[in-house]
């Protein structure tokens, strides 16, 4: 048995962050999106399970005991296991969800392969608030922590994504930590293309705080005819939208003469 999936990256198109909880995480209303490329992941029955990671940003992942694929095949049971090589293409600490799309494409493996547990979003919301959207891995609002799930209008597909991060790591907690409590409103109604144009990122001011070259990434992409950018989650990569594959291409030149310190990936939205 040989196995492939994508570990999709998730973009917020937006993050409107309501209250914090008791329980340490924040109650928030975001719109989920996913492009059609990022991490990818390949398995082959064995005795046990297994991982290696390769790729551009393998090295970051330094405990592949403590990685979330090992997390999510420990979580979901099977008649044998499964030899993972994980291409790790996504930074790490990044706002695209990778650790957490890349547990979701485990599920999804799992599931094409054997079949999953009638809990499996339970299980999965154990693993990070962010898993249950990543095994979906299409359009959708988060409530709640993000788990929660609300159908919406994605008249967005097939839209030009291009994604830029400053190679600088910014972990989630930090970020959240330093929001400044205040509610500035639920998302918009309507389409996704309404409330991505009219939503916003309330992570983006504390994660700039902590990470000012995400400010300098915004700027620049500003400077590219975007039909809208924003930063992702908590940083610290910055997506912009286009109407077309060939402006996006433009800008992904542009962004590379300019700053060729910069990592990015091109794609479409799903």
């Amino acid at each position: 048995m040989h196995l492939t999936e994508t570990a999709y990256a998730k973009i917020n198109l937006a993050l409107h962050v309501r209250s914090r909880r008791e329980d340490g995480y924040h109650e928030l209303e975001t719109l989920f999106a996913f492009v059609d490329c990022g991490d990818v992941l390949t398995a082959n029955s064995a005795e046990e399970d297994r991982l290696n990671t390769v790729g551009p940003f393998a090295t970051a992942l330094v405990n592949p005991f403590d990685n979330i694929v090992m997390q999510a095949l420990s979580a979901l049971p099977r008649s044998d296991g499964l030899d993972v090589t994980l291409e790790k293409n996504l930074p790490v600490a990044a706002g695209l969800g990778g650790g957490s799309a890349d547990a979701g494409a485990v599920f999804r493996m799992v599931r094409g392969a054997y079949s999953l547990p009638d809990d499996w979003r339970e299980r999965a919301a154990r693993l990070g608030a962010d898993v249950p959207a990543c095994v979906d891995s299409d359009m959708h609002i988060g409530l709640g922590t993000g788990a929660q799930r609300v159908e919406v209008e994605n008249d967005m597909a097939g839209m030009a994504v291009l994604l830029v991060n400053p190679r600088k790591p910014v972990p989630t907690g930090p970020v959240f930590k330093a929001w400044d409590g205040t509610d500035r409103g639920a998302l918009p109604t309507g389409p996704a293309s309404r409330i991505a144009r009219h939503g916003r990122n309330d992570l983006r001011q504390p994660a700039i705080e902590i990470c000012p070259e995400i400010a300098t990434v915004l700027t620049s992409l500003s400077t590219t005819d975007p039909w809208m950018h924003e930063m992702s989650g908590s940083g610290a990569t910055c997506f912009a939208l286009y109407e077309t594959a060939e402006i996006r291409d433009r800008a992904a030149q542009k962004l590379a003469s300019e700053h060729s310190d910069w990592w990015q990936m091109k794609g479409s939205l799903r």
